[in-house]
Protein backbone atom coordinates (compact mmCIF):
# COMPACT_ATOMS: atom_id res chain seq x y z
CA UNK A 1 0.00 0.00 0.00
CA UNK A 2 1.45 3.35 -1.01
CA UNK A 3 0.98 6.78 0.51
CA UNK A 4 -0.07 9.77 -1.55
CA UNK A 5 -0.51 13.52 -1.67
CA UNK A 6 -1.86 15.74 -4.40
CA UNK A 7 -2.16 19.34 -5.47
CA UNK A 8 -4.88 21.04 -7.46
CA UNK A 9 -4.61 23.95 -9.88
CA UNK A 10 -7.02 25.45 -12.37
CA UNK A 11 -6.23 26.86 -15.79
CA UNK A 12 -8.74 29.45 -17.07
CA UNK A 13 -10.16 28.66 -20.48
CA UNK A 14 -11.83 30.73 -23.18
CA UNK A 15 -14.10 29.29 -25.82
CA UNK A 16 -10.97 28.65 -27.91
CA UNK A 17 -8.00 28.24 -25.54
CA UNK A 18 -4.55 29.07 -26.86
CA UNK A 19 -1.05 28.04 -25.84
CA UNK A 20 -0.89 31.12 -23.63
CA UNK A 21 -3.85 29.85 -21.61
CA UNK A 22 -2.08 26.54 -21.04
CA UNK A 23 1.43 27.82 -20.31
CA UNK A 24 1.07 27.03 -16.63
CA UNK A 25 0.34 23.40 -17.43
CA UNK A 26 3.61 22.69 -19.22
CA UNK A 27 5.84 22.52 -16.12
CA UNK A 28 4.86 18.89 -15.52
CA UNK A 29 4.54 17.80 -19.15
CA UNK A 30 6.69 14.72 -18.68
CA UNK A 31 4.36 13.21 -16.07
CA UNK A 32 1.84 10.66 -17.32
CA UNK A 33 -1.46 12.41 -17.88
CA UNK A 34 -5.02 11.19 -17.67
CA UNK A 35 -7.93 13.23 -19.02
CA UNK A 36 -11.50 13.30 -17.72
CA UNK A 37 -13.76 14.30 -20.60
CA UNK A 38 -17.42 14.17 -21.58
CA UNK A 39 -20.55 16.27 -21.91
CA UNK A 40 -21.54 18.89 -19.36
CA UNK A 41 -23.19 17.51 -16.22
CA UNK A 42 -22.09 13.97 -17.01
CA UNK A 43 -20.42 13.61 -13.59
CA UNK A 44 -16.73 14.30 -14.28
CA UNK A 45 -16.18 16.71 -11.38
CA UNK A 46 -18.19 14.52 -9.01
CA UNK A 47 -15.95 11.56 -9.85
CA UNK A 48 -12.81 13.63 -9.31
CA UNK A 49 -14.01 14.92 -5.93
CA UNK A 50 -15.13 11.52 -4.65
CA UNK A 51 -12.00 9.66 -5.75
CA UNK A 52 -9.30 12.21 -5.03
CA UNK A 53 -10.81 14.40 -2.28
CA UNK A 54 -12.87 11.86 -0.29
CA UNK A 55 -16.00 13.95 -0.78
CA UNK A 56 -19.20 12.20 0.23
CA UNK A 57 -21.20 11.30 -2.89
CA UNK A 58 -24.27 13.14 -1.59
CA UNK A 59 -22.26 16.37 -1.35
CA UNK A 60 -21.45 16.33 -5.07
CA UNK A 61 -25.00 17.46 -5.81
CA UNK A 62 -23.90 21.00 -4.93
CA UNK A 63 -20.79 21.13 -7.15
CA UNK A 64 -20.87 23.90 -9.74
CA UNK A 65 -20.19 23.12 -13.39
CA UNK A 66 -16.49 23.12 -14.30
CA UNK A 67 -15.51 26.20 -16.31
CA UNK A 68 -11.73 25.80 -16.22
CA UNK A 69 -9.32 22.96 -16.79
CA UNK A 70 -8.73 21.52 -13.34
CA UNK A 71 -5.47 19.65 -12.79
CA UNK A 72 -4.85 17.09 -10.07
CA UNK A 73 -1.15 16.42 -9.53
CA UNK A 74 -0.94 13.00 -7.87
CA UNK A 75 2.15 12.00 -5.89
CA UNK A 76 2.09 8.32 -5.10
CA UNK A 77 3.93 5.19 -6.18
CA UNK A 78 4.13 7.05 -9.46
CA UNK A 79 3.54 10.69 -10.27
CA UNK A 80 0.78 11.47 -12.72
CA UNK A 81 -1.79 14.12 -13.47
CA UNK A 82 -5.56 13.99 -13.83
CA UNK A 83 -7.08 16.84 -15.86
CA UNK A 84 -10.80 17.58 -15.66
CA UNK A 85 -11.71 19.12 -19.04
CA UNK A 86 -14.86 21.31 -19.15
CA UNK A 87 -17.52 19.88 -21.44
CA UNK A 88 -18.11 23.17 -23.25
CA UNK A 89 -14.60 23.37 -24.76
CA UNK A 90 -14.50 22.72 -28.51
CA UNK A 91 -11.12 21.02 -28.63
CA UNK A 92 -11.56 20.00 -32.29
CA UNK A 93 -11.39 23.61 -33.45
CA UNK A 94 -8.32 24.23 -35.69
CA UNK A 95 -7.28 27.20 -33.51
CA UNK A 96 -7.27 25.07 -30.39
CA UNK A 97 -3.84 24.17 -28.97
CA UNK A 98 -4.46 20.41 -29.02
CA UNK A 99 -0.88 19.50 -28.18
CA UNK A 100 -1.12 21.57 -25.00
CA UNK A 101 -3.71 19.12 -23.68
CA UNK A 102 -3.39 15.87 -25.62
CA UNK A 103 0.39 15.76 -26.00
CA UNK A 104 1.77 13.33 -23.43
CA UNK A 105 -1.65 11.89 -22.51
CA UNK A 106 -1.52 8.24 -21.52
CA UNK A 107 -5.25 7.62 -21.20
CA UNK A 108 -8.52 9.44 -21.70
CA UNK A 109 -11.68 8.74 -19.69
CA UNK A 110 -14.93 9.67 -21.38
CA UNK A 111 -17.74 9.97 -18.82
CA UNK A 112 -21.10 9.10 -20.33
CA UNK A 113 -24.31 9.66 -18.35
CA UNK A 114 -26.32 6.44 -18.65
CA UNK A 115 -29.45 8.15 -17.30
CA UNK A 116 -29.50 10.72 -20.10
CA UNK A 117 -29.79 10.40 -23.87
CA UNK A 118 -26.40 9.15 -24.95
CA UNK A 119 -26.61 9.16 -28.75
CA UNK A 120 -25.03 12.61 -29.20
CA UNK A 121 -22.28 11.99 -26.59
CA UNK A 122 -21.41 8.75 -28.36
CA UNK A 123 -21.02 10.56 -31.68
CA UNK A 124 -18.87 13.21 -29.97
CA UNK A 125 -16.70 10.51 -28.43
CA UNK A 126 -16.26 8.69 -31.74
CA UNK A 127 -15.36 11.95 -33.47
CA UNK A 128 -12.84 12.74 -30.74
CA UNK A 129 -11.18 9.32 -30.91
CA UNK A 130 -10.91 9.39 -34.70
CA UNK A 131 -9.46 12.90 -34.58
CA UNK A 132 -6.89 12.07 -31.88
CA UNK A 133 -5.83 8.75 -33.42
CA UNK A 134 -4.30 10.59 -36.34
CA UNK A 135 -1.83 12.53 -34.16
CA UNK A 136 -1.77 10.66 -30.83
CA UNK A 137 -2.16 6.95 -31.67
CA UNK A 138 -0.82 5.77 -28.29
CA UNK A 139 -3.67 7.19 -26.20
CA UNK A 140 -5.82 4.53 -24.52
CA UNK A 141 -9.53 5.22 -24.06
CA UNK A 142 -11.91 4.25 -21.29
CA UNK A 143 -15.65 4.87 -21.32
CA UNK A 144 -17.21 5.23 -17.89
CA UNK A 145 -20.89 4.33 -18.33
CA UNK A 146 -21.79 6.45 -15.36
CA UNK A 147 -24.76 6.76 -12.97
CA UNK A 148 -25.87 3.17 -13.55
CA UNK A 149 -26.78 2.71 -9.87
CA UNK A 150 -30.37 3.92 -10.33
CA UNK A 151 -31.12 1.66 -13.31
CA UNK A 152 -32.88 -1.66 -12.85
CA UNK A 153 -30.69 -4.72 -13.32
CA UNK A 154 -32.10 -5.67 -16.71
CA UNK A 155 -32.13 -2.11 -18.04
CA UNK A 156 -28.58 -1.58 -16.73
CA UNK A 157 -27.27 -4.59 -18.66
CA UNK A 158 -29.15 -3.56 -21.82
CA UNK A 159 -27.80 0.01 -21.57
CA UNK A 160 -24.20 -1.11 -21.06
CA UNK A 161 -24.46 -3.56 -23.96
CA UNK A 162 -26.07 -0.96 -26.24
CA UNK A 163 -23.44 1.73 -25.52
CA UNK A 164 -20.59 -0.74 -25.97
CA UNK A 165 -22.00 -1.99 -29.28
CA UNK A 166 -22.77 1.45 -30.69
CA UNK A 167 -19.30 2.86 -29.96
CA UNK A 168 -17.49 -0.23 -31.24
CA UNK A 169 -19.59 -0.34 -34.42
CA UNK A 170 -19.12 3.38 -35.12
CA UNK A 171 -15.34 3.12 -34.75
CA UNK A 172 -15.08 0.00 -36.88
CA UNK A 173 -17.30 1.52 -39.58
CA UNK A 174 -14.88 4.45 -39.65
CA UNK A 175 -12.00 2.05 -40.31
CA UNK A 176 -10.54 1.77 -36.81
CA UNK A 177 -9.96 -1.94 -36.29
CA UNK A 178 -9.64 -3.24 -32.72
CA UNK A 179 -10.28 0.21 -31.19
CA UNK A 180 -8.31 0.73 -27.93
CA UNK A 181 -11.44 1.38 -25.87
CA UNK A 182 -12.44 -0.21 -22.55
CA UNK A 183 -15.87 0.05 -20.95
CA UNK A 184 -16.68 0.30 -17.23
CA UNK A 185 -20.10 0.72 -15.56
CA UNK A 186 -19.57 3.18 -12.71
CA UNK A 187 -21.29 4.97 -9.86
CA UNK A 188 -19.93 7.26 -7.16
CA UNK A 189 -22.26 5.56 -4.66
CA UNK A 190 -20.36 2.26 -4.64
CA UNK A 191 -16.85 0.96 -5.22
CA UNK A 192 -17.24 0.58 -8.98
CA UNK A 193 -15.73 4.02 -9.63
CA UNK A 194 -12.56 3.10 -7.71
CA UNK A 195 -12.29 -0.25 -9.49
CA UNK A 196 -12.65 1.45 -12.88
CA UNK A 197 -10.11 4.15 -12.04
CA UNK A 198 -7.69 1.48 -10.85
CA UNK A 199 -7.85 -0.30 -14.21
CA UNK A 200 -7.24 2.94 -16.10
CA UNK A 201 -4.37 4.08 -13.87
CA UNK A 202 -2.65 0.73 -14.37
CA UNK A 203 -2.33 1.57 -18.06
CA UNK A 204 0.04 4.37 -17.00
CA UNK A 205 2.25 2.11 -14.85
CA UNK A 206 5.16 0.82 -16.97
CA UNK A 207 6.31 -1.44 -14.12
CA UNK A 208 2.93 -3.21 -13.92
CA UNK A 209 4.12 -6.66 -15.12
CA UNK A 210 6.97 -6.59 -12.59
CA UNK A 211 4.64 -5.53 -9.78
CA UNK A 212 2.14 -8.25 -10.66
CA UNK A 213 4.91 -10.85 -10.65
CA UNK A 214 6.10 -9.68 -7.23
CA UNK A 215 2.58 -9.72 -5.81
CA UNK A 216 2.06 -13.22 -7.27
CA UNK A 217 5.14 -14.30 -5.33
CA UNK A 218 3.80 -12.75 -2.13
CA UNK A 219 0.40 -14.39 -2.62
CA UNK A 220 1.93 -17.81 -3.25
CA UNK A 221 4.55 -17.56 -0.49
CA UNK A 222 2.10 -16.34 2.15
CA UNK A 223 -0.90 -18.37 0.94
CA UNK A 224 -3.01 -15.26 0.43
CA UNK A 225 -6.13 -15.34 -1.70
CA UNK A 226 -5.56 -11.84 -3.11
CA UNK A 227 -2.88 -9.14 -2.78
CA UNK A 228 -3.39 -5.46 -3.67
CA UNK A 229 -1.01 -2.52 -3.83
CA UNK A 230 -3.27 0.37 -2.84
CA UNK A 231 -2.96 4.11 -2.94
CA UNK A 232 -4.10 5.14 0.54
CA UNK A 233 -6.13 8.30 0.02
CA UNK A 234 -7.84 7.50 -3.28
CA UNK A 235 -8.22 3.73 -2.63
CA UNK A 236 -7.12 3.10 -6.20
CA UNK A 237 -5.12 -0.10 -6.44
CA UNK A 238 -2.02 0.39 -8.54
CA UNK A 239 -1.45 -3.33 -9.01
CA UNK A 240 -2.62 -6.71 -7.77
CA UNK A 241 -1.67 -10.33 -8.25
CA UNK A 242 -3.09 -11.90 -11.38
CA UNK A 243 -5.86 -13.94 -9.76
CA UNK A 244 -9.38 -12.70 -10.65
CA UNK A 245 -10.59 -9.62 -8.80
CA UNK A 246 -13.33 -10.36 -6.27
CA UNK A 247 -15.34 -7.15 -5.87
CA UNK A 248 -16.51 -8.16 -2.40
CA UNK A 249 -12.90 -8.66 -1.28
CA UNK A 250 -11.85 -5.39 -2.91
CA UNK A 251 -14.63 -3.50 -1.12
CA UNK A 252 -13.62 -5.14 2.16
CA UNK A 253 -9.99 -4.08 1.73
CA UNK A 254 -11.01 -0.59 0.68
CA UNK A 255 -13.29 -0.12 3.71
CA UNK A 256 -10.59 -1.44 6.02
CA UNK A 257 -8.11 1.11 4.66
CA UNK A 258 -10.59 3.88 5.51
CA UNK A 259 -10.96 2.48 9.03
CA UNK A 260 -7.21 2.25 9.65
CA UNK A 261 -6.50 5.71 8.24
CA UNK A 262 -9.24 7.26 10.37
CA UNK A 263 -8.03 5.47 13.50
CA UNK A 264 -4.42 6.44 12.80
CA UNK A 265 -5.40 10.10 12.60
CA UNK A 266 -7.08 9.86 16.01
CA UNK A 267 -4.74 7.56 17.93
CA UNK A 268 -1.34 8.02 16.24
CA UNK A 269 1.39 8.98 18.69
CA UNK A 270 4.87 10.44 18.68
CA UNK A 271 7.76 8.22 19.70
CA UNK A 272 11.15 9.00 21.12
CA UNK A 273 14.02 8.49 18.67
CA UNK A 274 16.13 5.58 19.85
CA UNK A 275 19.05 6.80 21.95
CA UNK A 276 18.51 10.40 20.89
CA UNK A 277 15.82 11.57 23.28
CA UNK A 278 14.20 13.60 20.48
CA UNK A 279 10.80 13.08 19.00
CA UNK A 280 10.90 11.62 15.49
CA UNK A 281 7.51 12.97 14.42
CA UNK A 282 4.34 11.10 13.69
CA UNK A 283 4.55 7.44 12.92
CA UNK A 284 5.27 7.01 9.22
CA UNK A 285 3.49 3.71 8.53
CA UNK A 286 0.60 1.59 9.72
CA UNK A 287 0.24 -2.15 10.11
CA UNK A 288 -2.85 -4.13 10.97
CA UNK A 289 -4.13 -7.69 11.08
CA UNK A 290 -7.78 -8.58 11.60
CA UNK A 291 -9.56 -11.93 11.43
CA UNK A 292 -13.13 -13.11 11.20
CA UNK A 293 -14.27 -10.42 8.75
CA UNK A 294 -16.81 -12.06 6.41
CA UNK A 295 -14.92 -15.29 6.88
CA UNK A 296 -11.59 -13.76 5.86
CA UNK A 297 -8.46 -12.43 7.49
CA UNK A 298 -6.95 -9.12 6.39
CA UNK A 299 -3.35 -8.00 6.65
CA UNK A 300 -2.49 -4.39 5.94
CA UNK A 301 1.04 -3.03 5.67
CA UNK A 302 1.68 0.60 4.76
CA UNK A 303 4.83 1.49 2.86
CA UNK A 304 6.30 4.88 2.01
CA UNK A 305 7.38 5.80 -1.50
Amino acid sequence: MATKSHTVTEVPTNDSPTSANLAATRSAEHKPRLLLMGQKRSGKSSISNVVFHKMAPTETLFIEATTAIKKEAMHSFMEFQVWDIPGQIDYLEPSFDADGIFGGVGAMIWVLDAQDSYLVPILNLVETILHLQQTYPDIKYAVFIHKVDSLTDDFRLDTIRDINQRITDELMDAGLENPPVSFYPTSIFDHSIFEAFSKVIQVLVPQLPTLEALLNTVAAGCRMEKVYLFDVLSKIYIASDTSPVDMAAYELCSDWIDTIVDMSEIYAYQRESEGAGERDGWRQSAESTVGGVRGSSLYLKEINT
